[in-house]
């Protein structure tokens, strides 16, 4: 295979990514990672690579816009952080020394489980009384609905959102994805945030914490510009035409048959790791 073919191959599946991630609501990374190892041949330590620099890349251009619109809790995002970045740091010095195989199993355990959480019913929470610990860091905020109207929020256990978001920082850095299911859950589920701000902040996070565990990876020498560079170009082109279509389309049942895929991508990674061809 030619580099030229290698190349048009990379942008012609990362676009495929983009547009499949940003119409699941899953990210690009998940498509990403199995186009590069099962059929590409790419070592899986520089498939997570490259998908850390598309979620960098996809998280910077959609989280300026819900910023902007008013919807992104950045106080709640920035504390999270906290969390999110040294379980990142600590998931990618994982990464570099745990078997491929291992790597390659529980990357297709964690698209089963993302998968499966993308089809749960959403219920919208409002907690009107924070915590003493929310209140303490000021993690209450405001959105504005599609009529115009302000509504107030609180938020609740914030030590166990902040223990959920290490975790989800962790499966950033060792799969390179940006675990916007774990995030969600640990604001959503745990910390009672309304699931609009939820799914925003951590569109806002996924930036942050895939540049941290970056690091690492290009200290390591797993971040090729060559296989970079084309994923980038190819995911960003994808979001935005996932994201149009998405408007005209039922979401719903893009998102049952989009589990599907990830279902069948998430066995075949097994399956791979299983057998030691990953």
């Amino acid at each position: 295979m030619t580099i030229l073919t290698f190349t048009l191959i990379m942008i012609l599946g990362a676009f495929l990514a983009g547009f499949i991630g940003s119409l699941s609501g899953l990210g690009g990374g998940i498509i990403i990672i199995p186009l590069l190892t099962i059929i590409l041949g790419v070592d899986i330590h520089y498939a997570i690579g490259a998908a850390l620099v598309s979620v960098i890349a996809t998280s910077s251009g959609s989280a300026a816009a819900y910023v902007k619109e008013g919807i992104t809790n950045m106080r709640m995002g920035i504390f999270l952080e906290i969390a999110t970045t040294i379980g990142a740091v600590c998931g990618a010095l994982l990464s570099t020394v745990a078997p491929t195989s291992f790597i390659a199993v529980l990357f297709g355990l964690t698209l089963i489980f993302s998968a499966i959480n993308s089809l749960r019913k959403k219920e919208e929470h409002i907690v009107l009384e924070s915590s003493p610990l929310a209140k303490k860091l000021k993690l209450e905020g405001t959105y504005p609905t599609h009529d115009g109207e302000v509504v107030k929020y609180g938020t609740k256990n914030v030590l166990g959102g902040f223990s959920m978001m290490g975790v989800a920082g962790m499966m950033s850095g060792l799969l390179g994805i940006g675990s916007g299911a774990f995030k969600v859950i640990a604001m959503d589920n745990i910390m009672r945030v309304p699931f609009k701000v939820s799914t925003t902040t951590s569109n806002f996070m996924m930036g942050v914490t895939a540049m941290a565990s970056s690091v690492i990876y290009i200290q390591k020498g797993y971040i090729e510009p060559g296989i970079c560079m084309p994923v980038v170009i190819g995911v960003l082109f994808g979001a935005m035409a996932g994201a149009k279509i998405l408007v005209r389309t039922n979401p719903k049942k893009l998102r049952i048959f989009f589990a599907c895929l990830i279902f069948v991508l998430a066995v075949n990674m097994i399956y791979n790791g299983l057998n030691g061809k990953i």
